[in-house]
């Protein structure tokens, strides 16, 4: 009875977009192709497998204590299998250094290897996902508030190293998978209080880069990520967004662009367009920043219609990777997961449901009042009926029935961890 509901409610859905000029199934068939890069450390609080129980430092923080916290690999690995079976389409999973399958063993992380990452390679394999990696500069005792831009060569050579190997490693597991793994640079380096020479560390951090992308590799591509400030580091920033920019169009890099690293009323989608005319891609961190770089789950709301309409109008889907990257502890981890992933399809369904034919027409011919006020009856067009037909071919829970789902796994699973 459901199924003929919302196959109903399809059909009428289909016959209203077809009047503006929009294809539903085609919507629904490019939707599935966009396969999301989901982040390992929902699901753990970024605490990893290196240090259990230590610190979380760098600038960046998470709030809660909901019980069921991932404990180990095989948890995680759990849990991310029960989110991927409540969300559509194909995805790909994004893991930081410190989620590397170590054992008992004690590996610094100058000394990482692709062997420490070999199970999750074989593990991604059998659960039909493509593996992105991150490099990790923040808790460990030689994070301090400078790594790669530390003028101490001890230090800074540690962490060059660090990001050497995790290059090479991303080209093993982009070997392994037959796709490129995408791996994304992020350091927390700044300063609490404003410095006697911004530049002097913006140099080392620059010659540091140069030093890491030396070795030119085939199977993984590099993204470089900027952010606004860190917790205790509020008044400089050293990978600043126009440093990452200026180098990234210099030498050919990806650029980052996380949507919690920006002031709040910057728009990122606006930088989208200019990014795409100077850097060969892009990589979106999806987040939600509250009055702070706060890691919300993502919802979708005003700025995330905003990004995925223009990552849509730009016809750039074939050049923008679309990351996720929030953690939230207060609420049900799994639950928090599924709705952000959930969101940011539903708002790229949105995008794809667009009449962009019309759209542009009606602003050739400097016809704008009419471009907006389509633009307004958009928003209440059934573009539901369409997500929950995109849920219902793709065997996954439609509406709110995912909540059930979750709920289940958090009394049978989650809630046994003590």
């Amino acid at each position: 009875m459901e199924d003929n509901r919302i196959k109903n409610a399809y059909e009428a859905a289909k016959e209203r977009y077809a009047e503006i000029g929009v294809d539903t199934e085609n919507a629904m068939t490019i939707l599935k192709k966009i396969s999301l890069s989901l982040h390992c450390w929902q699901t753990d609080d970024v605490v990893g497998f290196e240090n259990q129980g230590g610190e979380l430092t760098g600038g960046i923080q998470v709030t809660g204590n909901y019980p069921g916290r991932a404990r180990n690999i095989d948890e995680l690995r759990a849990d991310i299998v029960k989110v991927k079976s409540l969300i559509p389409g194909s995805h790909r999973l994004s893991l930081h250094e410190i989620y590397g399958d170590f054992g008992s063993n004690a590996v610094d992380r100058d000394q990482v290897e692709p062997q420490h990452f070999q199970s999750w390679m074989e593990w991604a394999k059998e659960n039909e996902l493509k593996l992105d990696f991150n490099s990790t500069s923040f808790s460990h005792p030689k994070s301090g508030n400078l790594t790669l831009a530390n003028p101490d060569k001890e230090i800074r050579d540690f962490w060059i190293e660090h990001t050497k190997r995790c290059r090479k490693i991303s080209e093993a597991m982009g070997e392994f998978q037959g796709d490129p793994c995408i791996m994304n640079l992020w350091i927390h380096d700044g300063s609490k209080e404003t410095p006697a020479n911004r530049l002097k560390y913006r140099r080392i951090l620059e010659q540091s880069l140069d030093e890491i992308f030396a070795t030119e590799y085939r199977n993984m591509k590099d993204c470089i990520e900027a952010k606004l400030f860190g917790i205790g580091l509020e008044s400089y920033t050293v990978g600043s967004y126009d440093f990452y920019l200026g180098y990234g169009a210099k030498k050919g890099k990806i650029v980052t662009l996380d949507t919690g690293h920006f002031h709040l009323t910057e728009s990122v989608a606006d930088k989208i367009s200019s990014l795409l005319l100077f850097t060969p891609e892009i990589m979106l961190h999806v987040s939600r920043p509250i009055r702070w770089d706060s890691d919300h789950v993502v919802i979708m709301n005003d700025d995330l219609l905003d990004l995925t309409r223009e990552i849509v109008r730009c016809n750039a889907l074939e050049r923008i990777h679309i990351g996720l990257d929030y953690f939230d502890a207060t609420i049900n981890r799994i639950g928090a997961y599924v709705i952000g992933v959930r969101s940011t399809q539903k708002s790229l369904l949105m995008a794809l449901l667009e009449p962009q034919q019309k759209l542009q027409q009606y602003e050739t011919q400097d016809q704008l009042f009419q471009r907006l006020a389509l633009q307004e009856e958009l928003k209440s067009m059934p573009w539901s009926a369409v997500w929950d037909m995109f849920c219902l071919q793709n065997d996954v829970p439609v509406g709110d029935n995912y909540i059930p789902e979750i709920e289940k796994y958090e009394e049978t699973v989650t809630s046994k961890r003590k």
